[in-house]
């Protein structure tokens, strides 16, 4: 009989669970407070639960824990864990300290999104959703290995747990924020992405508010408006250009689903009051980042709640894109500011260890190349 991960379960799956056991639902909420305790792997250690009870998770179920296979250390702080999966597969999460990255600071921000304790005490970890990616974007290393598989929950919760024990154990820090623009499009693994969420805002879960998370799409339009009204979650579209013969050549998703068809997924898109979409924007020179193409934007983005996040292009020898100059950087933020949008520039963190905006590549299977 093959046994089951408890990670994979939300609180009301387990809850369906235990009771073809014929145990009681109130079991379920007390293993469910137990399996995201950090540290905890064994139903041992469960010691307010019945001893039959435990006898009877131990039989029929598991508890899986992700350990770094290597991790590596950027100048900037940002940390980059590459994860061995039990078939043999690599995933890696980035975990990002946030005090000065995004400037100016934004202005509209909730109080929820200002954090005024000590500098460097805010920390973002960077998630993978899938081994590898199939949406071939030009310019993202991670799409260069093309698509292994979708990770399930359990392996997205599994890198959440373990960067919040590395930082606990090392600083007493927590990891603040959570933004799935890792390894994949998390909306090609909607299912598996909604029982994360589900057991990440869960209470006796990992108890991130919806404000803390952030969805990343390269534009998957059906499952946006879906992603909207089950969860109250912050959405980003990687859009990069808004003139179809430009995002076909970066973006191949862009044949099947248009800049126009796209941005009216954002107009429709249920946003919570005063929340507005990430509209990330990576800026490659010669290609997207001329006065013509930011006025363009302005125009196009009209009638959406949004704000843009420019990303200056992250270099890497395997591509042939270029970063535009701090002054074209500068001129196309300006066109953008005095059309009114909140403008943010992504300072580059991790690159000196391939941990930046689209250069994760875990593509090893085999444990010695590491």
């Amino acid at each position: 009989m093959e046994k089951i991960d408890l990670k994979n379960l939300t609180l009301a799956d387990l809850t369906a669970w235990v009771t073809t056991f014929n145990l009681k639902p109130f079991r379920a909420k007390q293993i469910f407070s137990w399996l995201y305790r950090p540290g905890f792997s064994d139903f041992a250690a469960m010691t307010d639960i019945a001893k039959h009870v435990r006898q009877l998770l131990a039989e029929r179920a598991y508890i899986s824990r992700m350990e770094p296979e290597k991790e590596e250390r950027s100048a900037d702080g940002t940390v980059k864990f590459a994860f061995r999966l039990a078939d043999g597969q690599l995933i890696e999460s980035v975990l990002i300290p946030e005090e000065n990255d995004l400037q100016p600071d934004d202005p509209d921000s909730e109080p929820e999104d200002i954090d005024d304790s000590r500098p460097g005490s805010r920390h973002t970890l960077c998630v993978s959703s899938q081994v590898g990616c199939a949406m071939k974007c030009a310019f993202c290393l991670t799409g260069t290995l093309g698509f292994t598989r979708n990770l399930p929950a359990a392996e997205i919760i599994g890198q959440v747990c373990q960067a919040r024990e590395w930082l606990a154990t090392r600083t007493g820090q927590r990891v603040n924020n959570l933004v799935f623009m890792g390894m994949g499009e998390p909306l090609l693994n909607f299912d598996n992405l909604a029982i994360a969420l589900e057991i990440l805002m869960e209470q006796r879960g990992l108890d991130f508010s919806g404000r803390r998370l952030t969805v990343s799409t390269c534009g998957i339009v059906p499952k946006m408006k879906e992603l909207g009204e089950r969860f109250p979650v912050n959405l980003a579209v990687s859009l990069h250009a808004v003139e179809d013969e430009v995002r076909d050549q970066l973006m191949p998703v862009n044949r099947t689903y248009p800049v126009a068809e796209l941005l009216r997924a954002c107009r429709e898109y249920p946003l919570p009051p005063r929340r507005r979409i990430m509209i990330e924007y990576a800026l490659l020179q010669g290609i997207n980042d001329s006065p013509a193409q930011a006025r363009l934007l302005v125009k196009k983005l009209h009638g959406i709640r949004c704000k843009i996040n420019l990303l200056p292009y992250n270099e890497t020898p395997n591509l042939p894109f270029r970063r535009p100059t701090d002054q074209q950087i500068e001129t196309f933020r300006a066109i953008l500011r005095d059309a009114g949008y909140t403008t943010l520039l992504r300072i580059s963190r991790g690159a000196d260890i391939s941990a930046a905006c689209g250069q994760l590549a875990a593509k090893t299977t085999n444990p010695d190349e590491l």
